[in-house]
């Protein structure tokens, strides 16, 4: 596997509460030179960075972020607002009280709601590992596998702790009917980056590794 291929893969990611119009031209421009997979950014950014970009490269944008505890029917508002502005995917965060209740047909419900209102664009679902038991995440997995989304993902970044080897091979291992798993949250370098991938992530939520990209003297050698 080479870096390029790694960063083929990268949703090269910026969601801090500082981001500026700045950032995100300068978050374009990065991704554009590495061609990374998309661009992820906060809603309020989406249109500045579609205009920008074209059909260069994809924006995705995060959805009911980072709590997941917005109603189904604002987070559709939000998926219509940013397919509107120009994202082609969305990240949602499950509400993961409804999990903690074993609502799991509530979460479904939403889950496919959310996907229609997507209108044919890349729906991901964060699930929060961090917060669930192995039990809830493998839980998880059914209900995404029984779902019309596209991917399940790890983490928002913003809580206890990001995407970690174990539960990324444990989401892999219960996929089916074509489902993707995205891992984010702390991936500290290109070795992480390679190792979750090899555990069965198609998708990588970073912002670390095109900053790294600069000191790497060629990109297609293999590591």
């Amino acid at each position: 596997m080479t870096y390029r291929d790694v960063l083929a893969k990268v949703d090269h990611t910026v969601l801090k509460q500082t981001t500026t119009s700045a950032d995100i031209q300068k978050l374009c421009d990065d991704a554009l030179k590495y061609h990374t997979a998309s661009i992820c950014i906060p809603p309020a950014y989406v249109k500045q960075a579609a205009d920008y970009l074209g059909d260069r490269l994809a924006v995705c944008t995060v959805i009911g972020f980072p709590n997941g505890s917005n109603t189904t029917e604002t987070k559709a508002f939000e998926i219509r607002d940013a397919v509107k502005n120009g994202a082609k995917e969305l990240d949602m965060v499950i509400n993961i009280g409804w999990v903690k209740d074993g609502k799991y047909d509530d979460v479904l419900r939403e889950i496919n709601t959310l996907k229609e209102a997507c209108e044919g664009r890349i729906l991901k679902v964060i699930i929060e590992t961090c917060l669930l038991t192995k039990e809830e995440i493998v839980a998880m997995c059914d209900v995404v596998n029984r779902s019309n989304a596209d991917f399940i993902k790890t983490s928002t970044g913003f809580s206890t702790g990001g995407a970690t080897f174990e539960d990324v091979a444990l989401m892999h291992e219960h996929m089916k009917n074509g489902k993707k798993v995205k891992a984010s949250g702390g991936i500290s370098g290109f070795e992480d980056g390679k190792k979750f991938i090899e555990l069965g992530a198609e998708r990588l939520g970073t912002s670390r590794l095109v900053k790294q990209a600069d000191s790497v003297a060629d990109l297609d050698a293999e590591f």
